[in-house]
């Protein structure tokens, strides 16, 4: 088996070697909870590659969100291009749950939409992990949702080799209970196709087919060939084919599921009858009947995880199986800005059954369906087998758990904390507009932070009315439009932005050398010790990095925020200082995710062109994805949607005139 190989055109510098040796160590002895507690900047992700090197464990990053997981996969790729690094998020683009009203009698039926790509790097974060040690998985929190048994996973597998003799019938029946669908004219992921003794399969979580001929029983070879030339790419002495799906079971486990799930429906339907339910007993009846006969005949229904517990042969109340039971027992986690991700953990499992509690006791769904659900925290941490924290700011849910706190205070750039200065809000808007102008005569940018949405856009407003070129960032603004913006502040488009939250993780702004908070002393969620420090540190890119707070006292939060800041600039400094070092803001290329999207000039396109713009567009699209560009991704499809849009309505003029 390969070990892990670290890529990479520089070494550890600054505070990362020491943060490395220190929590290899932590790790070598045993230590089950560690906390890296690194600022903004000093290159954490770096930190973490280096740690999984050292240790050679199979290796999980758990962050908050999507976004945030594509970029460390990404990084993560860069750093291990030899090893097994895999992404594993929610598979649906958009995702409406099962849910009841009891109030207006509305039920709310499942509504999803299912990215293909995304499924498939599902299944290769598991397919990998079952057959290599060197696999490193970046997950959102959807890792400690319910997944199949991987024992039932594993059983499942259709190995084949060159020279052995196969029963071809009982091979292509295996498949199909595997969940891969016969298809002989469109061959696509998770389908076969059979023509005379040629088998040719795509595997769920592959880019490319393979082919398997026979003859007789023998088989005679097995290729892979490119799904869309049908170029044949190498040939191989023996294949693995791994399920389609999380959930599949054999059929003795499914026959012995069905006689179970038949048992609960009764019982349930008997006692709903007697508590004088009559409509809601009819309800469960009739949808459980559906569901056992899909089950029965195809091995799938919708909403399957929702039998979950009897297709895993589990007891009633136990945890489901989850992406974490894939690992083995000596695995290490990461938790990525851990100050978030922890809670968002910690949350999931109250906000899952509260819902399904409802479809139970209303006759939607069996009580066993109560069992499809995320781990609660105490079940996650059962799940863990050592652990390192990643924050600036540990919340107090690690700092409790943790039994070693290393610090990364030193940036490889040799930059420190920026300064802080408080002043008084009388006069404040006046004041800004003083320290804007300033910083636009230096060609260096400023962050503006409000509490409210409706001073954002007004402050915005008087900001234009005086000349600064500036533009407001909110909720109501979506992500693409964000990075848009974020963008055009780096490039002197715009000088100031003015948002709310302007403290989210991995915002990377070299420019910017003010951030100025207004409302600073109003104690909150937006102004507590962990937001000011994550908000402090987005001047920590540049040299000149300075902050205000604009406050008529300086609160409990404010002054811790500060006395850490002033900690960490003054470690920081001490080190240059012995160092020699004189700290340099850093230059970093703008990159445009939007580069050569904007420049079509829809007007001038004919149908034919916008056609073929299109089907680019799409291409364009599943390459991205494929890379982990999501974001990019995303804005593909979006201009893909708009022209099909603008298609769609100038034919529906077409058709009125």
């Amino acid at each position: 088996m390969p070990d892990f190989q670290l890529v990479a055109d520089f070494g550890v510098m600054g505070d990362q070697e020491q943060a490395v040796q220190k929590l290899s160590a932590g790790v070598r002895e045993g230590l089950d909870h560690q906390t890296l507690l690194g600022v903004t900047g000093s290159g954490k992700t770096f930190t973490m590659a280096n740690i999984v090197q050292e240790v050679q464990k199979p290796t999980i990053v758990i962050a908050h969100n999507k976004t945030l997981a594509a970029q460390l996969a990404t990084e993560f790729k860069e750093f291990f291009p030899h090893n097994a690094v895999e992404y594993f998020v929610s598979y649906y683009d958009y995702y409406q749950p099962e849910a009841y009203i009891p109030r207006t009698d509305t039920y709310i039926e499942k509504d999803s939409s299912v990215n293909e790509e995304l499924d498939k790097l599902r299944l290769a974060s598991t397919t990998s992990l079952l057959t290599r040690r060197d696999t490193l998985i970046v997950a959102s929190v959807s890792c400690i949702y319910g997944l199949g048994d991987p024992s039932d996973y594993f059983e499942m597998v259709a190995h084949v080799a060159v020279g052995e003799e196969y029963n071809r019938r009982a091979l292509l029946r295996q498949l199909i209970d595997m969940q891969y669908e016969r298809n002989d004219t469109d061959l696509a992921r998770g389908r076969f196709t059979v023509r005379g003794d040629t088998l040719e399969i795509v595997p769920a979580y592959e880019e490319f087919a393979v082919r398997i001929q026979f003859f007789g029983d023998e088989i005679e070879r097995i290729l892979t060939l490119d799904t869309l030339t049908g170029e044949v790419l190498n040939e191989r002495s023996e294949f693995s084919v791994y399920p389609a799906k999380h959930f599949v079971t054999s059929r003795e486990k499914l026959d012995a599921a069905l006689i179970d799930i038949d048992a609960e429906m009764k019982e349930r339907v008997d006692w709903l009858r007697q508590q004088g339910k009559l409509l809601e007993a009819q309800r469960l009846e009739q949808r459980t009947r559906y569901d056992m006969e899909m089950l029965n005949e195809t091995g799938f229904c919708a909403g399957v995880e929702n039998y979950a517990r009897h297709l895993s042969r589990r007891e009633a109340g136990s945890p489901p199986w989850t992406l974490l039971d894939y690992f083995p027992d000596d695995f290490l986690m990461f938790v990525d800005e851990s100050h978030m991700t922890l809670p968002q953990v910690r949350g999931m499992y109250n906000g899952d059954i509260s819902r399904k509690t409802t479809l139970v006791e209303f006759g939607f769904r069996l009580p066993s369906a109560l069992d499809n659900r995320p781990l609660h925290f105490k079940e996650f941490e059962d799940h863990i087998n050592q652990v390192v924290y990643v924050s600036a700011t540990p919340g107090p849910l690690e700092l409790e758990r943790t039994s070693a706190i290393v610090e990364q205070v030193i940036r490889p750039t040799a930059l420190l904390d920026p300064t802080i200065e408080v002043k008084p809000t009388d006069g404040q808007i006046d004041d800004l507009l003083h320290e804007i102008r300033q910083r636009v005569e230096s060609q260096e940018r400023v962050l503006v932070t409000t509490l409210t949405k409706r001073m954002a856009e007004e402050l915005a407003d008087y900001l234009s009315e005086a000349g600064i070129r500036n533009h407001y960032l909110h909720s109501d603004i979506q992500t693409l439009n964000r990075v848009e913006i974020l963008r055009d502040l780096r490039l002197g488009i715009y000088d100031v932005i003015v948002g709310i939250n302007l403290l989210r993780e991995g915002l990377d702004l070299p420019e910017v050398s003010l951030v100025a908070i207004l409302d600073a002393d109003k104690e909150g969620y937006l102004r507590s010790t962990t937001s000011l420090i994550q908000t402090v540190g987005r001047a920590a890119r540049h040299a000149s990095g300075h902050v205000i707070m604009y406050a008529d006292r300086v609160t409990d939060s404010m002054q811790r925020a500060i006395d850490e800041t002033y900690r960490r600039r003054a470690i920081q400094g001490a080190h240059n200082e012995r160092h020699g070092i004189e700290p340099q803001s850093i230059h970093k290329a703008v990159r445009d995710i939007t580069e050569g999207l904007r420049g079509v000039a829809r007007e001038e396109m004919s149908h034919d062109d916008m056609y073929r713009v299109i089907k680019d567009l799409e291409f364009q699209m599943k390459t991205a994805a494929r890379s982990l560009e999501f974001e990019k991704a995303a804005h593909l499809r979006d201009e893909m949607l708009e022209l099909k849009k603008i298609i769609l309505t100038e034919e529906k003029m077409l058709a009125i005139g």
